[in-house]
C-alpha cells in the first residue's frame, strides 16, 4: 500500500500570505491538492499543516484523510517530511510514501497512477517527476528509503536523497511541476494560462 503526504506547512515567505489558501479553478491550493490525492488509489492521505494552521480550511472528511500539526514546522520542510514519514512506517501495511506539496497545482491523479505504474515496472526504489531540467516531487520512496528520509534537517527537502540515489531513480516526465506557486507573478501566470 503506498501513502500519500501532503507538506503545507510552511509561510510562504516570499507569498506574504497563506500559499494554501490561493483559489485556483473554484478550490483552495490545499483542497485541489486534498481531493487530487484522494482520487489516487493511495491511502492512507496525511496533510501536514503548519504556520497557518488555524487559517487553513479541510473541509473533506474522510478516514482514509488526516491532517496533522508540524509544531516545528518553522525547522523547515525537513521536519513535515520526517513527521509524515514516522506516521508511515508505524503501518505494517505501506510499503512505499509518495510525497507532494500543495502549490504544485497541476498534479492530477492520473500523473499519481502513473508514479506508482512506473516504480512497479521499473522496481526502483524512487520514482520523481522531471521538469525543467531537474527531478522534484512528486516524489515516491519505497519503505527501504524511510530511514534517510527521517535523517533530514533544517530546509532539507527530497532533493538530498534523490541525489544520494542517482541509480535507484525512474522518472516520469511532468512539465507541469515547473509552475509551483513561490511569487505573486508565479499566481498570476497560473490563472493566466488556466482561464476556462
Amino acid at each position: 500500500m503506498t501513502g500519500l503526504i501532503i507538506l503545507a506547512a510552511g509561510r510562504g515567505g516570499r507569498f506574504g500570505q497563506p500559499k494554501q489558501n490561493l483559489i485556483f479553478q473554484n478550490q483552495t491550493l490545499l483542497n485541489r491538492a486534498i481531493e487530487t490525492a484522494m482520487a489516487s488509489t493511495c491511502r492512507p492521505i496525511i496533510v501536514i499543516t503548519g504556520a497557518y494552521a488555524e487559517l487553513l480550511d479541510t473541509p473533506i472528511e474522510s478516514p482514509d484523510l488526516r491532517v496533522v500539526f508540524n509544531a516545528n514546522w518553522e525547522e523547515g520542510m525537513s521536519s513535515s517530511i520526517r513527521m509524515g514519514i514516522e506516521i508511515m512506517k508505524d503501518n505494517q501495511d505501506i510499503d512505499r510514501a509518495l510525497i507532494m506539496l500543495c502549490d504544485q497545482p497541476l498534479v492530477t491523479p492520473s500523473l499519481i497512477k502513473e508514479m506508482l505504474e512506473k516504480q512497479q515496472k521499473s522496481g526502483k526504489d524512487i520514482v520523481g517527476c522531471s521538469y525543467n531540467n531537474t527531478i522534484g516531487v512528486p516524489v515516491l520512496f519505497d519503505q527501504t528509503i524511510f530511514k534517510e528520509l527521517l535523517l533530514l534537517e533544517g530546509h532539507e527537502g527530497a532533493k538530498k536523497i534523490l541525489k544520494n540515489h542517482p541509480n535507484d531513480i525512474a522518472t516520469i516526465s511532468f512539465d507541469g511541476g515547473i509552475l509551483d506557486i513561490d511569487t505573486q507573478e508565479d499566481y498570476e501566470r497560473l490563472i493566466k494560462d488556466h482561464q476556462s
